[in-house]
């Protein structure tokens, strides 16, 4: 977490800018991919993944939250370029960025998206750095299913998954599929019947998440903790921010990363 970063991609970030009290740095994991980072805060680590088109003022303000609940957050930069805005601009450079990527998954069904490894080995460190009962990862829209194909590791105890929206749900199959490999579902499977929770949030007649909230109560019972929001509407901790959304995630961090909630 330590290195300047100079010269990378999207990685300048201006004096006056939202970034400029994060400290940046990046990370590099077992397999040599590297992608940078931003970390604020103090207590429980969280990692933030940023939705499509990338860190946007909405995705910064709502880990500016989580920081200020008493958490120490980590933003990473997957793609897209700082502060750009969510125009339609930003959004079709960033998927073009995406649907390129190797490190992504679009219309797959039953794989996990290779960039899963990466999220995971972050985690990891995050946890062995801060120490406690683990780390949570948060995903949203494009990346909201990386949280649950993280919590594959133990370093993961507080799965959030915000309107999941990979694969596109073109289709009855990919609407179902949670993105993951049989291999990693199980293992998520497993870890949710010892007592690991992953808290889901949507609003309910949001058409980018399909079934996909369905196949998960069929497959973790219980351990799947629905919030679903009334309304047609999207994203529920940035653009269609919801007050209820964000507390739910909030007590969830501190109920499973705080060894003392008081």
């Amino acid at each position: 977490m330590c290195s300047t970063l100079v010269g990378a991609p999207g990685a300048y970030v201006h004096p006056m800018s939202l970034l400029a009290t994060w400290t940046r740095g990046e990370h590099t994991d077992p397999a040599g991919t590297t992608h940078p980072t931003y970390r604020k805060g103090t207590g429980p680590g969280v990692v933030v993944i940023h939705e499509v088109p990338g860190l946007t003022a909405d995705v910064i303000g709502f880990a500016e939250e989580v920081v200020a609940a008493g958490f120490t957050v980590v933003l990473p930069h997957l793609f897209g370029r700082p502060e750009t805005g969510d125009g339609p601009l930003a959004i079709a450079s960033s998927l073009r960025q995406v649907c390129v990527s190797r490190e992504f998954t679009k219309l797959a069904t039953g794989e996990t998206a290779p960039v899963a490894g990466w999220l995971r080995s972050l985690a990891r460190d995050l946890h062995a750095d801060l120490g406690g009962p683990g780390v949570g990862a948060l995903g949203m829209c494009f990346t909201g299913g990386f949280a649950l194909a993280m919590m594959v590791d133990d370093a993961v105890a507080a799965p959030v998954l915000c309107q999941p929206s990979v694969p596109f749900p073109v289709g009855r199959a990919r609407a179902a599929d949670v993105n993951l490999s049989p291999d990693d579902l199980a293992a998520v499977r497993r870890r949710a019947a010892a007592g690991c929770e992953v808290l889901g949030v949507r609003y309910a007649r949001d058409p980018a998440t399909g079934t996909r909230f369905e196949t998960l109560t069929r497959e973790l019972g219980d351990a799947f903790l629905r919030v679903e929001l009334p309304g047609r509407k999207h994203a529920v901790v940035t653009r269609h921010r919801q007050d209820e959304a964000v507390t739910r995630i909030l007590d969830f961090f501190h109920g499973k990363l705080h060894t003392d909630p008081s």
